[in-house]
This record gives C-alpha cells, sequence and structure tokens, in this order.
C-alpha cells in the first residue's frame, strides 16, 4: 500500500442503519435540541407514500412543522430559496431531508439560508465560505447512490447560468444519516440501476484518483464489492430488503471515501453534461465511467487492476495476468452497464446518443458537445484526476462516449 506523506480524513455524521432505522429519529432530534423539523422532498417521493412511512415511523413523538415536497430532479437555487421562506413562515428548527442527492443537497443549501439568515446562495458558494455551525439535519435517503448524507458539499444548479454550483464546506455535513431498507424497496429499476452506478462511480474515482488514502481506500473497495455482489441481485429481485440495505450502505461508504479523496474527471464531465443537457447525474456516471479508466490508464492502471478484487474475487484476480487486469475491470463494467440495459428493459442508456430526455427526443445532440467541454473546463472536479484534459482531450472522450467505442488509448495525447 503506498503511504502518503501526508493526508486527513473525517466523517462526522452520525450513521443509524437498519430495517427499523427511522424509528430513531425523535431521539436523534432530542439530542439535537431540536422539536419542529420541515420535511424536505420530491414529488415523487411523497407520491410513493414514503413520507408517510415516516412520519409512521415517528409517531406523535415528534411534530412536523411542515412538508415541502417540490424539489425537482435538478434542484435549483430557486427551490432553495422558496423552501428556506417556507421553513421561515412555519417557524421550524430543523431540516428532515428524504430524497435522492437533489433533495439532499436542496436541504443543505436551505441550511445555508436559515442559519445565516440569507437569501443570497451564491454568496456561500465555493469551499469554506460557510464558516459555523448550521442548523440540525437529518439525511434519510431514498436511492443507494449519490452519498450526499456524509459529505461536505452541496451541488445545486443556477437556472440562469445553466451551470451546478458547489458549495463545500464541514458544516454542511449532516447531523445524522438514516439508511432504512424501507426507503429504497419500490425504487425503479432504472433509478436502482442508475443511482447505484453513481455510487459505484464515486468508490472507484476516490480510489483511483490523487487525493487517495488509506482510510478512504477501505470505503471505496467494500462499497465496489458490496454494490457487485448485491446490484445484481436486486434488480432480479427488487423486495430483497438485505439487499436494498447493503446498497444503501455502499452508498454511504462511497460516499465517505470521495467526501475524503473527491473525485475526477468522470464527475467533472458529468456535471457538464448535467448542466448543459439536463441529464440525470446517475446516468453520466454510469455512461462516463470506463471513459475515466480507460483515458487515466497510464497514470493509474494498477490502481483500476486492484480493483478486480472486490468486482470479481480474489481467484479471478489471480487468474488474470497482471497486464490485463486493469482492462479486465474496465470491460466489466461495461458488461455491467449491458446487463443493467437488458434488465431495465432498454431504458437505461449505455451510450450518450441512448439518453433521451421527457418528451423522447434526443438529450445529447451530438453537436452540444463542444458546449459541454465549455462548461467541463470551468468545474473543479478535475482538479484531482490523474492527468490532465483540455479541448481536444475532452472532445475525443465525449466523441467515443457519444456512440458507445470503447477510447482508443493510442490518440490520448498525454505522456506517461
Amino acid at each position: 500500500m503506498h503511504m502518503p506523506a501526508y493526508f486527513e480524513y473525517g466523517c462526522g455524521v452520525k450513521i443509524v442503519a437498519g430495517h427499523d432505522a427511522l424509528e430513531h429519529i425523535p431521539e436523534m432530534l432530542a439530542r439535537l435540541g431540536a422539536k419542529r423539523p420541515l420535511i424536505v422532498t420530491d414529488p415523487g417521493v411523497a407520491g410513493a407514500g414514503l413520507v408517510d412511512i415516516l412520519t409512521a415511523a415517528i409517531k406523535d413523538r415528534i411534530t412536523i412543522g411542515g412538508v415541502e415536497d417540490g424539489v425537482p430532479p435538478d434542484s435549483s437555487i430557486q427551490t432553495v430559496v422558496a423552501i428556506a421562506e417556507a421553513y421561515r413562515r412555519q417557524t421550524c428548527d430543523a431540516l428532515i431531508a428524504i430524497g435522492g442527492g437533489s433533495v439532499l443537497d436542496t436541504a443543505k443549501g436551505v441550511n445555508i439560508l436559515v442559519s445565516e439568515d440569507s437569501d443570497d446562495l451564491l454568496a456561500f458558494r465555493g469551499s469554506g465560505t460557510v464558516k459555523r455551525p448550521l442548523r440540525p439535519l437529518l439525511a434519510v435517503p431514498t436511492t443507494s447512490g449519490t452519498g450526499s448524507e456524509t459529505t461536505l458539499v452541496a451541488v445545486i444548479k443556477d437556472e440562469t447560468r445553466h451551470r451546478k454550483m458547489a458549495f463545500a464546506s464541514p458544516f454542511l455535513i449532516p447531523d445524522a444519516a438514516v439508511l432504512d431498507s424501507r426507503m429504497t424497496l419500490n425504487l425503479p429499476p432504472v433509478i436502482t440501476a442508475s443511482t447505484a452506478m453513481d455510487a459505484m462511480t464515486h468508490a472507484i474515482e476516490a480510489y483511483t484518483c490523487l487525493a487517495k488514502n488509506p482510510l478512504s481506500d477501505v470505503g471505496a473497495l467494500n462499497a465496489v464489492k458490496l454494490i457487485s455482489r448485491h446490484l445484481p441481485q436486486v434488480m432480479a429481485t427488487p423486495e430483497d430488503a438485505e439487499g436494498r440495505l447493503a446498497l444503501a450502505l455502499a452508498a454511504t461508504l462511497a460516499g465517505m471515501a470521495f467526501g475524503n479523496s473527491m473525485v475526477g474527471m468522470v464527475h467533472n464531465i458529468g456535471h457538464a453534461l448535467g448542466g448543459v443537457c439536463g441529464v440525470p447525474h446517475g446516468s453520466c456516471m454510469a455512461m462516463l465511467l470506463p471513459y475515466g479508466l480507460e483515458y487515466n490508464h497510464h497514470k493509474n492502471g494498477h490502481l483500476t487492476a486492484d480493483l478486480l478484487v472486490p468486482l470479481a474475487g480474489a481467484d479471478t484476480y489471480a487468474r488474470t495476468p497482471p497486464e490485463r487486469r486493469a482492462d479486465t475491470v474496465i470491460h466489466m463494467i461495461r458488461e455491467l452497464n449491458e446487463s443493467l440495459h437488458q434488465a431495465c428493459e432498454g431504458r437505461y442508456p449505455r451510450f450518450l446518443k441512448e439518453v433521451r430526455n421527457a418528451g423522447g427526443a434526443q438529450a445529447v445532440p451530438r453537436d452540444a458537445l463542444p458546449r459541454v467541454v465549455r462548461a467541463a473546463l470551468d468545474d473543479a472536479a478535475i482538479l484531482f484526476n490523474p492527468e490532465d484534459l483540455d479541448y481536444d482531450d475532452y472532445i475525443l472522450v465525449l466523441e467515443h462516449a457519444w456512440d458507445g467505442r470503447p477510447l482508443d488509448r493510442s490518440l490520448i495525447r498525454r505522456g506517461p
């Protein structure tokens, strides 16, 4: 194991996990001195009855100040401001976020505004601008992917600029993450698949990018193992509560890993695709992950090779020639994407030209790729990638990802 000369690791969130974890919410809020939380969620979560499951679990032991269920799939600064106004109007003193990454990040943004008594979220963008503790926040993830329940980052879209803005501070970390199998049992197949691949990408980039460390490696490798073992099983048997809880734990472990070691070019390009073309984040991660590993192969192929153990087991690793291990990992990820595409009856995209918007039109036309590149050039996630990219490098990657061709590594102009 390579030991860095210096590293830091922190995870300030209390993790409560199990098939009845929701029942512990009142005592957690009491310890935080909160009596009137606002629930933040989205229409899909509310419509699926998950808010009702939570309120039934806590019964009359806490007073819910209100429910704001209008968070869109790609949350915005305007949404954050509106929910902060509702929080103040209903005299709430804490937040419970029930949802996927958009909901959790929205709640973090709301917490900035209500704690700082501000309406200007952009004043707090970037790293380290939030400098003091915020109001109590409990995160109840309903997808097993984003890991936002453990991270110090929120990504929220500025619709006027068509850019995703990042907010980072240790004070954005939720006070507790509540992982309950009931929250993901009814997750549709496409969302189950894409969010799990989001977590897989968090784990793999955490393990293979520049700020990795021995502690983040533990979470990353275990997340890869849990996902590779349980995702196919959950796709085949959606009601598998043990498998659902395992995927939720994997997402949290991956969140703990990348929250400390950060991510790289897959997230960098994915943020740009989401901002410019509206592609869901999990889909971006699944489609782009093989290309990130191929592009960085000359710098970190030995680390990619290590992933063969959690992906396929020690016996497969031992039988595979060392020079073929990294390529085998990349091939296995492509095979996993193909199997998920089949399991979702074609609704899970394998490459960019397959992505459709809500109206059925192509979401990423080929002529949009230059705009995606320009957005990626402004995204800070690239800082921890093992290799640099310029405009031509991005175009090379995106052209291959658009129609699903494996990346021709002979065309990469970077040195060893």
